[in-house]
């Protein structure tokens, strides 16, 4: 937690305000919740994206839109600035720190998802009346909506940064691809990671606690149930 710290820390130099990536409609449903995403989720190694093919893929990016900056070893190449081109390395750096967590505990309700992740704060998202409702952690504000059958979460940090989780669960439930980007207005690139999980069952354990809107940290012996 330290080290993300640290980098937020560089991100939110000299940034501005950006909008949010949650739209009205998605914040607001009728009936029952589009998907269910509840369960215990392990990582998938083997389909995550490699996060240097993502860097180099931003790297090169910048190149094709740098409008000012020439490379002295070729007339007519451009190149970022180092100040661009460190601001996505600090993106790159925080987006893997994000999807370090190897295992997700998700409970789900018909108001309330929380999305508990290891060595980090959880996700909480409530849908009181069909509609999202903002909330505030550590960092900054959080905001929850549903894009078709996809959960997406929106945490607004200050001056411009912002971080975007887009679950997505397969057909038959077994599968989970995670899609978070980082963006910040001191790089014309987002950094966005692609990571998939798959579905067990988790041994119980002597204790179990998540966080909830409505009854704060909850623990228990046995399985938990919002």
């Amino acid at each position: 937690m330290l080290r993300m710290r640290i980098v937020l820390v560089l991100l939110l130099i000299s940034a501005c305000s950006q909008q949010p990536v949650i739209r009205d409609e998605m914040r607001r449903y009728e009936g029952a919740m589009p998907a269910d995403l509840g369960g215990s989720w392990e990582r998938n190694y083997t389909r995550d994206d490699d996060v240097n093919a993502v860097l180099r893929e931003a790297y090169n990016k910048l190149v094709r839109t740098s409008p000012d900056h020439r490379n002295p070893r070729g007339p007519g190449v451009v190149m970022p600035s180092p100040k661009e081109m460190s601001s996505v390395l600090a993106l790159a750096r925080l987006a893997e720190l994000i999807t370090r967590p190897d295992v997700l505990t998700i409970l789900q309700n018909e108001q309330e998802i929380s999305i508990a992740r290891k060595d980090d704060f959880a996700i909480l998202c409530a849908f009181y009346d069909g509609v999202a409702k903002a909330t505030q952690n550590d960092y900054g504000t959080e905001i929850c909506g549903w894009d078709g059958e996809q959960l997406v979460s929106n945490l607004l940090l200050p001056d411009g940064l912002q971080v975007t989780h887009r679950f997505t669960v397969s057909q038959n439930g077994q599968q989970l691809r995670v899609v978070t980007t980082v963006s910040s207005s001191t790089s014309r690139v987002p950094f966005t990671l692609r990571r998939f999980y798959t579905k067990f069952e988790r041994m119980p354990s002597e204790f179990n606690c998540i966080e909830t809107f409505s009854m704060k940290r909850v623990c228990s012996t046995g399985e938990l149930v919002l």
